[in-house]
Parts: structure tokens; C-alpha cells; sequence
């Protein structure tokens, strides 16, 4: 679960392992597997640190989630 707050303050809590895409369109957009979006006010980068985060604290950061982020989020 990650915290991300919505354009209007409110915060959220949402489920990491149900996000699909997070874009930048410019606001951030996160996408759910469930199709639901939320826009929010933290940048994109930000949110793929909190994912990241999140996995690292459950212990599932695979090598396909290692792969899949710039050189800039790998662990070292």
C-alpha cells in the first residue's frame, strides 16, 4: 500500500500491486488494473519510489520490477 495524495489534498492509501500504469499527461494519472484513475499531486517518479518502498518492505522486488525502472531507482 502507498500513500499518495489526490489533486483536491485528500489523501489515499492505494493497493501498489493493483497499479498498472502511472503517467504523466501533465498531472500524474495513476491507472489500476480495475481501469480506475486517480490523478495526484505527487510526480511520477515520486510514486514509483513509494512502490518500490512498498515492495522493498514486503520483500518483493523482483528482478522484472528491477528491470523495468530507470538505472536512477535501482538499488545498489
Amino acid at each position: 500500500m502507498i500513500d499518495v495524495t489526490r489533486l483536491d489534498g485528500m489523501r489515499v492509501v492505494v493497493n501498489a500491486e493493483l497499479i498498472e500504469t502511472v503517467e504523466s499527461v501533465p498531472e500524474t494519472v495513476i491507472v489500476l488494473v480495475t481501469r480506475r484513475r486517480l490523478m495526484v499531486r505527487e510526480s511520477v517518479d515520486e510514486v514509483i519510489e513509494r512502490v518500490l518502498a512498498y515492495r522493498r518492505s514486503i520483500g518483493t522486488l523482483s528482478d522484472s520490477v528491477r528491470s523495468a525502472v530507470p538505472d536512477l531507482h535501482r538499488e545498489s
